[in-house]
């Protein structure tokens, strides 16, 4: 999500300023296009060189160091920028700005940009309580500052506390998942469905599978964040949502999942079924338990009936996605799904290999539009695999339409 974005990093002088030099190597890393501003202070902690060699792109520290005569300077760096970091924000600069001084390149160009802006404050912890901090970070938010809140520990001080810059992978994370809430999906209805489904045998057994819905609970996470009303409906599973603005429906078996999700299919626009449902289910159940006996036990099994290629009959402008979890031939299978179903996509992923297997919190997946145009999703997180994947569909349905 950051890829070709002009990032703006604002460094002031704290200790802190050595993380800062991780960050633009990290930002840059994610394909953006980074270019750094220090004051005074921070030159004192990190050369202006090695900055530059990081960021391949010169570095700011002077009002009046007009590189090009054509323009000014902090203005047309403030017209740059997509995205502001300032990183280690001090107690001066956060100063500064809640207070409109502007007296150094960095305070001039903040209050000039009209760029999203981050603040990673890093501080001694007794700075960081301070009323007037507290006021002046207050004041920032109002006027939407992004605050990314330091995290606790040993400070360089001495002092034990809140007040330690967070780590360079924690603040891109906290930037990721604030511009994912770009309202991509906004006004769009998102319907999902997650876990395992469970078949009874009797009172006490049932046949199930691996699915923890870790997957399908990422994409419902990821579907709010980008501004959608979501609807997921879940098998058995452990896991709670963080955020309640996510209409949850709780089934168990398959029989229950397809009553669901036909009930709720015609009134949403993307439909996104990454559930494990069962295939197969006792062709008899039994009231009592089954008790045990000498010799092998036989249970005849019947098919269940198929959610997804149903839905994909009675489809009209849904966007349908299904997944195709496999361990051999991934790419050859998925595409036969995506065809024999009549979807719009599907996310196919080897659940063999290492970091994509049910039950982790990573994933690796191939997203496949009908049209047969292929994304590869690297290593990941499930919640930045789901919000590749939402993207994804997002951009197709802009396509189409």
């Amino acid at each position: 999500m950051l890829e070709n974005k002009n990032i703006l990093l604002a460094v002031s002088g704290g200790i802190a300023a050595y993380k800062a030099c991780a960050l633009t190597s990290k930002l840059t890393q994610q394909g953006a296009n980074v270019k750094v501003m220090m004051t005074t202070s921070a030159t004192e902690f990190v050369s202006p060189l090695t900055f530059q060699a990081l960021s391949r792109n010169p570095v700011y520290t002077d009002t009046f160091d007009e590189k090009d005569a054509t323009k000014i300077a902090h203005i047309d760096i403030a017209d740059w920028a997509d995205i502001i970091v300032i990183a280690p924000a001090t107690a001066n600069i956060i100063g500064k700005l809640a207070n409109g001084i502007a007296d150094d390149m960095v305070s001039t160009t903040l209050l000039a940009t009209k760029a999203t802006k981050y603040v990673a404050p890093a501080m001694n912890v007794n700075m960081y309580d301070h009323p007037a901090v507290i006021r002046n970070m207050k004041q920032l938010d109002s006027w939407g500052y992004h605050f990314i809140e330091p995290g606790a520990g040993y400070l360089a001080c001495g002092w034990i506390g809140k007040g330690r810059l967070e780590e360079p992978e924690s603040i891109i994370k906290a930037i990721l998942k604030h511009q994912s809430k770009s309202e991509l999906l906004a006004g769009k209805k998102v319907l999902i469905s997650a876990g395992p489904t469970q078949e009874k045998i009797d009172p006490v057994r049932f046949f199930t599978n691996r699915s923890t819905g870790k997957m399908g609970f990422s994409l419902a996470e990821a579907a709010v964040d980008m501004g959608a009303e979501v609807t997921l409906v879940t098998g058995p599973v452990s896991l709670e949502l963080s955020n309640d603005r996510v209409k949850r429906i709780n089934i168990t078996s398959a029989d229950e999942m397809y009553d669901v999700m036909h009930e709720q299919f015609k009134t949403h626009d993307i439909v996104i079924k990454s559930a494990a449902v069962a295939d197969y289910r006792p062709k008899v159940t039994y009231a009592e338990k089954m008790k045990k006996n000498d010799g092998p036990l036989y249970l005849e099994m019947e098919r269940t009936k198929d959610i997804l290629k149903s839905l994909g009959l009675q489809k009209e402008n849904q966007f349908l996605v299904g997944f195709a979890a496999e361990t051999s031939n991934p790419l050859e299978y998925g595409m036969k799904k995506l065809e024999n179903k009549n979807l719009d996509a599907v996310v196919i992923n080897n659940v063999a290999v290492e970091g994509a297997g049910f039950g982790g919190d990573t994933n690796i997946a191939t997203y496949v539009h009908k049209s047969h145009k292929q994304k590869e999703i690297q290593l990941a997180t499930k919640y930045e695999v789901a919000q590749k994947v939402l993207t994804y569909i997002a951009s197709d349905m802009k396509d189409e339409s």
